[in-house]
Order: structure tokens, then sequence, then C-alpha cells
């Protein structure tokens, strides 16, 4: 059976992180089999940044790249060689910073490193959605809202945020734990609290309009 941190999380107080959980399902009756993270998005968006393009000039020696110096929010100015055609001064970008992994939505991840670009240096890379997994378009970099605060984590901005999925091995006397209400109450138990009040304001009267029920067996 899995079962969802984050969701569990809405039934109960957890203070624990996933891996202090795990000992804790299993040592209730619940074994914990595996723990994965979950990513909505493959690598999570992690170490990619929000920046701003301070300079964008013509490349000496490329007629389709253009050299850059970005905000990040650092001490210094990276220089970054970029081949995007809406690359331009003024513009918020997605920075993977050097060490960043990025996941393309084909292909393999690589690794940001500092290099030299036709004999220009640069520390990093701005981002288009195919390259970071955010979403399909190749034909330029990301272009971020204005307002979007220099060194803002990407994944904060798009709030993207990772879950870890337990793979219990419920036995068949532990139907009444076959849910994730049913694993919050364990949970509960072990912490001596109570399990969060479900909002079930969704199924109140009224809210399905038009739809009708038929007794077919009053009986049955």
């Amino acid at each position: 059976m899995n079962i969802s941190y984050n969701w569990l999380k809405q039934h109960v107080n957890i203070d624990s992180t996933p891996e202090e959980l795990s000992l804790i399902l299993t040592n209730t009756g619940l074994e914990v089999e595996a723990l994965d993270v979950v990513q909505s998005i493959p690598g999570g968006l992690d170490g990619l940044v929000v920046g701003e393009v301070k300079t964008c000039e013509q490349h000496p020696n490329a007629d389709k790249l253009r050299v850059t110096t970005v905000d990040v929010g650092g001490p210094d100015l990276l220089h970054i060689v970029c081949g995007a055609p809406n690359c331009r001064t003024g513009l918020k970008v997605i920075v993977a910073t050097v060490g960043t992994t990025c996941h393309p939505l084909t292909g393999e991840p690589f690794k940001i490193t500092k290099s030299k670009i036709r004999g220009e240096v640069s520390e990093g890379m701005l981002c288009g959605e195919d390259e970071i997994g955010l979403g399909t378009s190749h034909a330029g970099i990301v272009e971020l809202p204005a307002e979007v605060a220099v060194g803002t984590l990407v994944k904060e901005h798009f709030n993207v945020q990772d879950d870890y999925r337990y793979e219990i091995g419920l036995t068949p006397n532990r139907a009444d734990a076959a849910s994730h209400l049913g694993v919050a109450r364990d949970i509960a138990a072990h912490f001596r609290t109570q399990v969060l009040k479900a909002d079930v304001s969704a199924f109140a009267a009224g809210k399905a309009e038009g739809t009708t029920v038929v007794v077919a067996d009053a009986q049955a």
C-alpha cells in the first residue's frame, strides 16, 4: 500500500521528518518497506534561482550568442553566455548556477559547470522551459513577471513541493489502516493527539445540483 507524507499531514499534525515517521509507522505495526521521494517535476527545480539580466551584448565571436551579466542576489554579477533570441536587458529569468543539475524534458540530466563559450566565460545558464522540465517550449528562455524578487528560489515561485511515498506492507489483520485516514489514526495514537477534522464541505447539500439518486432496491 502506498501512502503520501503530504497527504498524511492533512489528517494529523506531524513534526517528524519523513525518515523519522518511517520508523514510527514500523513500530506501530505498519511496516514501511520503502520510502521514496516523489517530485511533480523531475529534479524539483533544485538549484534554480530568479535572476535579472543587467546587460546583454552581442558575442564578439558568434552571431547567435549574447554575453550577459546577471544578478541572482549574490555579491557579484554572473557572466553568462546565452543563445536565446528573447534575451534582453531587464528581463527576469530562471538561472541555473554552477553546480546545478538540470533535468530536461527529454534526454539525460546534465550538470552546469563554469566554462568558456567561444572565448567568453559562462558561469551558469539562462533556462528555457524544456531544459528544466517545466514545459515543452523551446522558443527561448523563460520570461518571469517583473515583480518577482531577484534571488527567489524557482521552486518556491512555482510552489513546487516534494512529497514522500511510503510503501507499507499491510497485513490482512490491519484493514483499519488501508487508507490515509486509517494510517493517520495510528500516528495520532502514537503521539497521543487527535486526527484533524476532515473538510467535507464539498459534499454539503446542494453542492451537486442536478444529481438524482434512485434507490432500485430499498431492502438491499
